[in-house]
């Protein structure tokens, strides 16, 4: 791992950790901007009709997913959960839209950003591959190397077969003038 990953995901982690955590000791803080989010997705999204559950199983998931990725544990799938965690508690968290008050809209647009570039640094964190073939990468050199394969063993099939039929005609050929 470079020095800049070792030093840039427990940075990208520290806002998830203290904030799943946060949530997990004191959900109640954010049931109530919560619930109409979860009033509105839920039903569709299958989700238990419980919004501190749910505020604090979103808190497990950043604490979890945040420690994971500042150790460069799983980093690539940890910032995919976190980058899940991140949109609803923004929608949550930071309704710029709904302030009425000028200073209040500020303030709340201003978070709102914020969590929008953490969002922009987990999606590169999530194709991250640090230098190493990714999963497609590898896949499709597994395919190319089992298309050579298949392509030489048909060339090589080819070749015995005409090889064959070329000692079958010669072996013809002297049984005919060891008869005659």
């Amino acid at each position: 791992m470079t020095l800049v990953r070792r030093i840039a995901r427990p940075m990208l982690a520290a806002m998830f950790v203290a904030g799943g955590l946060d949530q997990l000791k004191h959900p109640g803080r954010t049931v109530p901007s919560a619930r109409p989010l979860i009033e509105k997705v839920g039903p569709t999204l299958g989700l238990p009709d419980d919004p501190e559950l749910l505020v604090r199983a979103n808190g497990a998931a950043m604490l979890g997913a945040g420690t994971l990725l500042a150790l460069g544990r799983l980093p690539r799938i940890a910032a995919t959960v976190l980058a899940a965690t991140v949109v609803p508690t923004t929608i949550v968290s930071h309704p710029f839209w709904a302030e009425h008050d000028d200073a209040a809209r500020a303030r709340q647009k201003e978070q709102f950003l914020k969590n929008l570039g953490l969002l922009g640094g987990l999606l590169l964190a999530t194709v991250d591959t640090e230098g190493r073939p990714g999963i497609a990468y590898r896949a499709r050199m597994v395919g190319h190397s089992a298309s050579r394969a298949a392509r030489t063993t048909r060339r090589q099939a080819r070749h015995a077969a005409r090889t064959a039929a070329r000692e079958a005609k010669l072996k013809a050929v002297q049984a005919q003038h060891a008869l005659g």
